[in-house]
């Protein structure tokens, strides 16, 4: 139906829209609001952000649309970016090739283990603003690949950051006091949410095996919190399929999953889970209940950097443009390259190039505390 992959879309397709229409809704109608009614509705508006972030996650995994349809699957990811405030197209470095393929290694650049706070609460709380940085380096190394070899996935990232800007600089321009409170705002609650969202489902997790292991993530099981998050808290299954379509993450979780896992990465409710780990008794454990030791693992590896033949991609990319052009982005931004050979005057120019394909970061998730 409507060239959906999925009927079940159609849920995601609701959520969508109904973001935009509460924003619009909430800026308009901004003068008739006291202060205690813009606190009581502002939690929904971040909450639907938040959707539209676990959105572009599933997006990005799982195209929503038909093959055939590829003009709607680009228009999809430009509303996603909207909805989220970021180019949802640098989804695909910082998660699927980083997060995915080495999780909780070194290569994994939200790993958990860079919080190591002695209050707990606080590695929830700071995790997003300490990992964010290394998320948008990486966004700028593979940004840089890409425009070198003339990828598709390049033009789609910036045609993303583009509009995204001229309609939030418009925003602001119009009511910057608005644009804080209904865009700003949201969209930063939907960045911290996300990201943050890894510590509740790898922190103390057996990352021994990597992606592969079947204790190597936690899981919610609440049925109203899947419905709002499309199925998001089955993680690992989801890690084991990465390109299973979220609504049959239940009932393969229940055949593949549930048999083997330990049970206590099979949570029910999330509330419950953030209370007791970060709250009360607000203790860090694995999750068979040992004290968590860490090592010294060094500083992240540069994936980007370990991929190779990059010279054989880029003169076959030159030798057949039209050719490259015509593919997909989902396995062909997969292949493994080296390092590049930049000039001086080329490193200036695809710099400033990545760093806006890299899409647009809130300012607070930039002056997150340092590493050291």
């Amino acid at each position: 139906m409507f060239g959906l992959r999925y009927i079940e879309d159609l849920r995601t397709l609701f959520f969508l829209f109904f973001h935009f229409f509460l924003t619009a809704l909430l800026w308009n109608i901004h003068n008739y609001l006291s202060i205690w009614m813009i606190c009581g509705l502002f939690p929904f508006l971040a909450f639907t952000s938040f959707q539209g972030a676990v959105m572009t996650h599933n997006t990005m995994h799982c195209a929503m649309f038909r093959p055939g349809l590829r003009w709607a699957n680009k228009l999809i990811q430009i509303f996603l970016s909207l909805s989220y405030g970021h180019p949802v197209s640098t989804y695909v470095p910082g998660h699927n090739l980083s997060h995915h393929r080495h999780t909780q290694m070194r290569m994994d650049a939200i790993r958990t283990t860079k919080v190591q706070f002695r209050w707990h609460f606080l590695n929830g709380l700071l995790f997003q603003p300490i990992v964010v940085r290394d998320i948008v380096a990486n966004e700028i190394r593979y940004s840089l690949l890409q425009y070198r070899l003339g990828r598709p996935w390049i033009r789609q990232a910036i045609t993303e950051f583009i509009i995204l800007m001229i309609i939030q600089i418009v925003l602001l321009y119009l009511n910057w006091k608005k644009f804080i409170l209904y865009l700003y705002l949201p969209h930063y609650y939907a960045q911290w949410a996300i990201i943050s969202m890894n510590m509740l489902q790898h922190d103390g997790c057996d990352s021994t095996e990597g992606s592969k292991g079947i204790n190597c993530a936690r899981n919610f099981k609440s049925i109203s919190l899947n419905y709002l998050l499309m199925n998001n808290g089955y993680h690992t299954i989801h890690h084991l399929k990465p390109y299973m379509h979220w609504s049959l993450l239940p009932e393969a979780h229940t055949k593949e999953i549930a048999p083997h896992i330990h049970p206590n990465l099979d949570q029910t409710y999330m509330a419950l889970y953030i209370f007791k780990t970060f709250i009360y008794p607000g203790i860090r454990r694995t999750y068979d209940g040992k004290p968590i030791t860490f090592e010294n693992e060094g500083p992240d590896e540069n994936w980007v950097s370990a991929l190779k033949d990059v010279a054989t991609k880029v003169e076959e990319s030159e030798k057949s443009t039209k050719e490259s052009r015509s593919v997909g982005t989902d396995k062909n931004d997969e292949l493994n390259f080296t390092p590049l050979d930049l000039s001086k005057s080329e490193n200036v120019f695809t710099i400033v190039l990545a760093f806006l394909a890299s899409g647009f970061v809130s300012l607070g998730s930039l002056f997150g505390p340092d590493d050291d």
